[in-house]
């Protein structure tokens, strides 16, 4: 289970199908209430138009035996004492209303007379003549006759008519009659309706839900399997990189625009950059030790010889070389922190100043410095100035010139020479390690080609660039930017 849950797909599927759910349920709990409260409404306003109709017969003075009401709706008349005077045939029981007497009960000196509800034809009633001539006049003293007040409340209860029970929705409306008093008529509506359509809808939800909830966690389990499939592809393919060691491999790349062709795509960049540093290193590693065979290599000869002969010992070599060795070890041990990402530091640094003081004992080096002070590592920013210096020099016939100022958030450091400057086509190429162009920066002479990627990865680091074009004088014109701190 833990496994399966571990699947991206997987959970996919359960909270879509969990987040379909609830709305399901929501909705159809609210369709549910609605419908409930729409046909409970329905159901009251037959009983209040019922009641009404039974409130307008007693309001034009109708006896209680001769009103006309409906034999499918439970209805009751209760006088003001609570009494019942009338009610629907048939009428077996009742509840929810101001009383559950189902007959009526006969009570002298009633105006309208007296007995149960069925019909005209009771013993005193009047002759056709006579009846016609009362219904003539019923609508016209209608207002004389009685006041019908407003619905004065709804409630639920139930009923038995003619061996028939039902729930039902009662309205009681009163009227006030000038002969009988304040009578109360208490009318249901049937809320047969309501329990049928709620009980078909809530039947339907219940089949309909599950079968609803099975189809979307199908139709996303088979979605998010397509959509995955690649993200696959990639996962599978990067682990036969791992396994071969192969950088050169690249993960397969969609034909799409969504996230998992920029994932796809971000993959092999990073692959690409992987290999290119890797590449980088090695090369580097091998340089390195090039490099250092050579000095290693001389001073051995030189100590060999002087063990062997000692008259023959060249001293002043043997601390050249030493020299050389241990100026070469400093510069892969800078590269190194470099590589790992060691920060330049915040102090404050005047690079006018560092620019006089490295100019400082070098022949035909001339310096014109103001005071733009930058943040960062003091000896970091010697190194750098000092290799252009000394690059500079190589490659000069007369003069070199350093300026320092400032441009605008920037201070500018200029380090130009009149020698025959770099072709356009090489000007990145000797920022690149352990990299000569020509015979004047040999190894006993120009070092081991470390000192400009020292120091762009210097400039670099201080958030600044180091570029080369050609002086005004001829020549080849270094220029450092820094921030200004």
């Amino acid at each position: 289970m833990r496994r399966l849950l571990g699947s991206v797909r997987s959970r996919a599927t359960l909270a879509a199908t969990l987040v379909v759910a609830v709305a399901l349920v929501a909705a159809g709990a609210a369709v549910l209430l609605s419908l409930r409260s729409n046909l409970i409404d329905q159901a009251g306003n037959d009983a209040e138009r019922t009641a009404q109709n039974v409130v307008a017969q007693l309001a034009a003075g109708k006896p209680y035996d001769q009103l006309d009401i409906d034999d499918d709706s439970p209805v009751q008349v209760v006088d003001a004492n609570g009494h019942l005077v009338a009610a629907t045939e048939d009428l077996e029981r009742i509840s929810g209303t101001g009383t559950d007497a189902v007959q009526p009960q006969p009570r002298k000196g009633d105006a309208g007379g007296t007995g149960n509800t069925a019909g005209p034809g009771g013993e005193d009633a009047d002759d056709d003549a006579d009846d016609g001539k009362a219904d003539a006049s019923d609508d016209d003293t209608a207002q004389d006759a009685g006041e019908i007040g407003e619905v004065s409340a709804l409630t639920d209860g139930s009923a038995t008519i003619d061996g028939d029970p039902a729930d039902y929705r009662f309205a009681a409306v009163p009227v006030e009659t000038e002969d009988r008093g304040t009578l109360t008529v208490y009318a249901g509506g049937s809320l047969e309706a309501e329990q049928s359509a709620v009980n078909s809808a809530l039947t339907v939800m219940l089949i309909g839900f599950p079968l609803l909830l099975g189809v979307v966690a199908a139709v996303t389990w088979l979605v998010t399997r397509r959509a995955l499939r690649p993200v696959e592809g990639i996962r599978r393919e990067m682990a036969a990189i791992t396994a071969s060691e192969d950088l050169a491999r690249r993960v397969p790349q969609p034909d799409t625009h969504d996230e998992v062709a920029r994932l796809a795509r971000t993959t092999n960049e990073t692959l690409a950059a992987l290999e290119t540093s890797v590449e980088r290193q090695r090369r580097f590693v091998a340089d390195a030790s090039h490099e250092l065979r050579s000095p290693i290599a001389s001073l051995r000869t030189q100590l060999e010889v002087g063990v062997a002969h000692p008259e023959l010992l060249d001293v002043p070599g043997a601390v050249e070389d030493t020299v050389r060795l241990q100026r070469l070890a400093a510069d892969l041990l800078l590269l190194a922190r470099l590589d790992a990402g060691e920060g330049p530091g915040d102090k404050r640094v005047d690079l006018g100043e560092v620019a006089r003081r490295e100019a400082r004992g070098r022949e035909n080096v001339a310096v014109e410095a103001d005071v733009a002070e930058v943040a960062g590592s003091r000896g970091q920013l010697e190194r750098v100035l000092g290799n252009l210096l000394d690059n500079a020099q190589r490659h000069a016939r007369d003069a070199v010139t350093v300026s320092v100022g400032r441009d605008g958030d920037w201070a500018v450091a200029a380090v130009a020479d009149d020698g025959d400057g770099v072709a356009e086509a090489d000007r990145e190429r000797i920022f690149e390690r352990f990299v000569r162009l020509d015979e004047a920066r040999t190894r006993d002479d120009g070092g081991a080609g470390l000192g400009l990627a020292i120091a762009r990865d210097v400039a670099a680091r201080h958030g600044g660039t180091l570029t080369v074009r050609d002086a005004p004088a001829g020549g080849a014109l270094f220029e450092l930017r820094l921030p200004l701190a």
